[in-house]
């Protein structure tokens, strides 16, 4: 079940094409990490090359385009393995997207069962440049489960595979050094970098 809830982080939305609603009882988390880099160089990363999540990401095998733009724009579609075989996998888009304020909402079109509330589930990347040569990634994961009472369980697996991804994403925007599930590069590094929980 850990690995299952890890393995969804990235896929934080519905499953199907319909807007979501939130009008239900949600959980939600927020995660966030300083970056030693421009906030455009971070935002490249985590959302312009959408369909590379699996640059930096632990938990994806591989990501490609499937629709839309190359680039990471509104209706941006990506395909993630999330296992080796690629039997197991999520299909992906880009809801919205402000590139002026660094935040892009991210949905599901498709994918294998997950335990998630098409309707109440949606995540947010935003970057924040801090003004000083560095900037702030962070996701806004809102969420609710199927059924209802396994969304108090899913929050703190949730809340470690969030921070390993913003951790691998520091690592790769810093270093250059890919952070992947073949590599295993965030057993190495998740005690190297600190992650900030706002809720």
């Amino acid at each position: 079940m850990k690995k299952t809830l890890a393995l969804m982080l990235f896929m934080t939305a519905g499953l199907t094409i319909s807007a979501q609603n939130m009008d239900k009882k949600y959980k939600s988390i927020e995660v966030a990490i300083d970056i030693d880099a421009p906030a455009e160089k971070v935002w490249k990363a985590m959302v312009q090359d959408y369909g590379a999540i699996s640059n930096w990401s632990p938990y994806i095998y591989a990501a490609n385009y499937e629709n839309g733009s190359l680039s990471g724009v509104k209706g941006a579609e990506r395909k993630c393995d999330l296992n080796a075989n690629g039997t197991r996998w999520v299909h992906e888009r880009i809801a919205d997207i402000d590139k002026k304020k660094m935040e892009m909402r991210n949905i599901i079109l498709d994918g294998a069962k997950f335990p998630l509330d098409a309707d109440n589930t949606q995540a947010y990347y935003r970057v924040k440049d801090n003004g000083n040569g560095t900037s702030t990634a962070s996701y806004l994961m809102q969420f609710r489960g199927k059924p209802a009472f396994m969304t108090g369980m899913m929050k703190g697996s949730f809340k470690k595979s969030l921070a390993n991804n913003l951790k691998g994403l520091k690592h790769y925007v810093e270093t250059g050094e890919q952070v992947t599930p073949f590599n295993k590069k965030i057993k190495e590094i998740r005690k190297d970098y600190e992650v900030t929980f706002t809720k």
